[in-house]
């Protein structure tokens, strides 16, 4: 593995930054107050990222994406992460399982998104289904060339600026060794179609501004072409294609906790008590360092992972060893720098309690960090081979 990085690495990890810091970081107060991102806002921040050439940066160049590998796309998704949710998500970035597109799909919902004029959202929970996705009630029922959605989806992210949403629903049953289960499939619904509602979802107290939906479908009459993939086929679709995500989570927490990090050295450096800098002082220095090799640490998990990625070796574990470690970094990092400040920590001046905020929902979204110890300890227990989300939920 080659550990330095190369030079087009280097210019997208200064181009990512100084877009954050010139472009996005000016907005984060106002986010933080008023709890959104005003729709004009949210347009003008995707026409600067198209312009600055950082959008799509994860879908191939010949649609008309960045064509980045994941190696460097984990190290833009680090950048992103570095400001809140609600604002880098205005850098689009189209979901990779719409490259599972097909006919007349592709340029209305794949290359729409490349080109920055359709987004969508992924809606897989729901208010009786968390990490238990087999457990999901939505229903999509074949009735002639149709199919008849029906149930209610929540904590949607940004479904309120989405054009149209990538649903999970089941789609019948079938016998397995563990007795009947639900077979599920993806679709691909626009905002507007009859029997689909968007309603708002509910406060939350981590990322403000990068708002959750409710979802709600009552007899919502879909053509058959609208299935994604294959029918029956959802779990396969997304462990193909949504297993990265987890490394995206993990990316965006070394963002933030990198800025945290900046933070707490540097007041460290300049707060004098006693008549020296508290830098200076074990209890503090001691923190520090350990931020550091924490944070240094689940780096390097997440750009190995990102590094077998590229090479057709990463296997779940890789991704959720990845994901849980820079999920709980973070929260420990934020703690850290936080209490490093002291008061002045908790004031909204500061990013740090933001960032602290922030934190707590990495350890629950993309999967838990029960989740990923799951996952983890079974790989361990269980012969060579490695797990997909597939192999947990059957």
């Amino acid at each position: 593995m080659e550990f330095a990085l190369s030079e087009e690495q280097q210019l997208i990890v200064k181009t990512t930054g100084e877009f954050v810091r010139r472009e996005l970081y000016p907005y984060e107060a106002e986010v933080e107050e008023t709890g959104g991102v005003r729709q004009e806002l949210h347009a003008e921040l995707r026409r600067k990222a198209r312009d600055a050439g950082l959008s799509a940066a994860n879908m191939p160049a010949e649609l008309g994406g960045g064509g980045l590998d994941c190696l460097s796309w984990m190290l833009y998704e680090k950048e992103l992460g570095r400001t809140s949710y609600a604002l880098h998500a205005c850098v689009a970035r189209p979901s990779n399982i719409l490259l599972a597109c097909e006919g007349e799909q592709r340029d209305r919902y794949l290359l729409a998104a490349v080109r920055g004029e359709r987004t969508e959202c992924l809606a897989m929970t729901e208010p009786d289904t968390g990490s238990d996705l087999r457990g999901m009630k939505t229903t999509a029922a074949l009735r002639g060339g149709d199919l008849l959605i029906n149930g209610t989806k929540h904590f949607i992210s940004h479904a309120d600026h989405a054009d149209f949403v990538i649903l999970f629903a089941v789609t019948g049953e079938a016998s397995s060794a563990r007795g009947r289960r639900r077979l599920i499939t993806a679709l691909l619904i626009d905002k507007g179609t009859p029997g689909f509602e968007i309603l708002p979802g509910y406060r939350n107290v981590s990322h403000r501004g990068y708002t959750n939906s409710i979802l709600r479908f009552t007899d919502c009459r879909v053509p058959k072409s609208a299935v994604l993939g294959e029918l029956h086929r959802g779990f396969e679709l997304a462990n193909t294609w949504l297993g990265v995500t987890r490394l995206q989570v993990a990316a965006s927490c070394l963002g933030r906790a990198e800025r945290a990090l900046e933070h707490a050295t540097q007041w460290a450096a300049d707060r004098v008590q006693f008549g020296r800098p508290i830098g200076k002082f074990q209890g503090v220095a001691f923190k520090l360092a350990d931020m550091r090799v924490e944070l240094r640490a689940a780096e390097l998990l997440t750009l190995e992972a990102a590094w077998k990625h590229d090479r057709g070796t990463a296997t779940e574990l890789d991704r959720s060893i990845a994901k849980l470690k820079a999920t709980e970094m973070l929260a420990m990092v934020a703690d850290e720098a936080l209490q490093i400040h002291g008061g002045m920590g908790l004031m909204s001046e500061l990013p740090l309690e933001r960032i602290w905020r922030d934190a707590r929902v990495e350890r629950i979204w993309e999967g838990t960090s029960e989740i990923q110890r799951h996952i983890i300890s079974r790989a361990l227990l269980r012969p060579p081979g490695g797990l997909s989300l597939a192999d947990f939920v059957n």
